[in-house]
């Protein structure tokens, strides 16, 4: 069994487009999607058309739940603009998804953790800001009670590959379509891979163990960037173009 993994595209239908014809080019049809589809300055309602081509399994992220969820003078900058380039069309089907789900028998899907969509899994940020990575046993404790061989988390961008001791696999396949940002959840802090390419994971069972391969794919990221600045967020325009938040 091979499929890829993807994740937080944030409504960058570029890069997205870049990863379609990465897999296509290596044979790879199947995938799934855990979520954080569309919020974004960028292309929500090309994101939304390239993935109904393709009908991924597909979880919702915490970004997703905020545009079924809040009103839309309560929401971010960035769920604001997907929100008024969706059509009720693609909100229906944001709200049809789980939040967690498992497929092909023994893999599990979140977006956060198995418990939260809006907590980092394989990171942790410090009371100065400062990301680390999550210790063994912080990721240990998170992965109670999920008795699937790999289980696929997101939402921190970053990524990562992490073997627990009783052979469970976590897998985070970074971000399609977002490579830096910044937020003040638990307190203020940057998330940075320091490339603008796209990042995806291609996953292949060998008996019980998995083989992880992690996907940097260049792409148009400077018209990414130039649609950011366009919509006025000049802070993704600078992420996207390359892959740092803060120089």
């Amino acid at each position: 069994m091979k499929f890829a993994v993807l994740a937080d595209i944030h409504g960058n239908s570029i890069a997205l487009a870049a990863v379609l014809a990465d897999m296509d080019a290596l044979g790879v049809k199947d995938a799934v999607n855990l979520g954080d589809f569309f919020s974004g300055p960028l292309d929500a309602a090309g994101t939304a058309q390239l993935l109904s081509e393709r009908d991924f399994p597909s979880i919702r992220g915490n970004h997703d739940k905020y545009l079924i969820e809040q009103k839309r003078a309560e929401m971010g900058p960035s769920d604001r603009v997907a929100f008024d380039q969706l059509d009720q069309e693609h909100l229906d089907w944001i709200a049809s998804l789980p939040e967690t789900r498992i497929v092909f028998d023994d893999v599990f899907l979140c977006h956060g953790t198995p418990r939260s969509d809006s907590t980092y899994w394989l990171e942790r940020v410090e009371q100065n800001g400062r990301v680390r990575s999550a210790t063994l046993g912080e990721v240990q404790s998170e992965a109670i009670g999920i008795e699937a061989n790999l289980i696929l988390c997101a939402h921190t961008h970053i990524p990562r590959s992490v073997r627990l001791l009783d052979g469970r696999t976590i897998v985070n396949p970074g971000s399609v379509g977002c490579p830096a940002y910044d937020d003040d959840v638990p307190v203020y802090h940057h998330m940075q891979t320091g490339t603008p390419n796209a990042s995806y994971a291609i996953v292949e069972r060998h008996a019980k163990d998995w083989n992880v391969t992690f996907r940097s794919v260049p792409y148009r990221s400077n018209e990414a960037s130039q649609l950011a600045a366009q919509n006025g967020r000049p802070d993704w325009a600078r992420g996207l173009a390359t892959g740092w938040f803060e120089e």
